[in-house]
């Protein structure tokens, strides 16, 4: 079950995993109204994007700042504190315990909606055990999506192949966004866990992150609008 969402292209996150702002305001202009929601990572972030930010929200759009915050929790919650003035919907954070109830603590009673990052879609059993995990993927996200609901997080980013695990944890209120989608026939690149929009969606995912099928593809536009309509018809 997935939450309501009033307007449907709210559903696709485009990723504005571009170098400069110049580039990010040519895919926001090119894409015009067929796209309504943002994300800025580090790439950007770090060359202009939190003014971008500004830019946007003030133009109606809706951002995702994709920067997974990790630090001691009172770090957190001053970063996360300044960064409640930007206006933006959703900010990540890794999902460790201290992580998170910092975040929720520099978060307070503003419009911010936290979201923490799980696992990596990039990762899979291997590299956790390269990482020092001694628990498989699945068993990981379980457990951070259950200390997720319990600190006071907002949603979760996971890979929409364990949307149906977090959903069984969190319920229906918490949002489940989704990075590593690719349109049928798309390359995966360095994602490890993708599905397609429509599998995703008709998964319970709330909002899908999309980048490289759109902005690197020869008709952006078109190629929003087909995932839209994939969206669409999953729904």
């Amino acid at each position: 079950m997935t939450r309501k969402i009033n307007d449907m292209r709210d559903r696709m996150i485009v990723a504005l995993d571009v170098p400069t702002i110049w580039d990010a305001y040519r895919i926001v202009s090119t894409l015009g109204d067929g796209a309504s929601f943002y994300k800025i990572g580090y790439r950007l972030a770090f060359a202009g994007g939190l003014d971008l930010s500004r830019q946007l929200v003030a133009e109606g759009k809706k951002v995702f700042l994709d920067l997974k915050l990790h630090d001691i929790g009172n770090t957190v919650t001053e970063g996360v504190d300044s960064l409640t003035k930007l206006g933006v919907t959703f900010l990540t954070v890794h999902a460790y315990p201290q992580t998170m109830r910092g975040a929720v603590e520099g978060r307070a009673d503003s419009d911010l909606k936290l979201l923490a990052v799980t696992a990596l879609t990039s990762y899979d059993d291997g590299d956790l055990r390269d990482a020092g995990y001694g628990l498989a993927i699945r068993d990981l996200v379980r457990l951070r999506a259950e200390q997720a609901r319990t600190t006071g997080i907002d949603g979760i980013v996971c890979s929409a192949a364990e949307t149906e695990i977090v959903r069984d944890v969190v319920g229906a209120d918490m949002v489940i966004v989704t990075p590593g989608i690719r349109p049928a026939g798309a390359d995966v690149g360095d994602q490890k866990r993708t599905l397609t929009p429509g599998e995703a969606i008709r998964a319970g995912v709330d909002h899908l992150v999309v980048g490289r099928p759109i902005i690197r593809a020869p008709d952006p536009r078109g190629a929003a609008a087909a995932i839209m309509d994939e969206i669409a018809a999953a729904s």
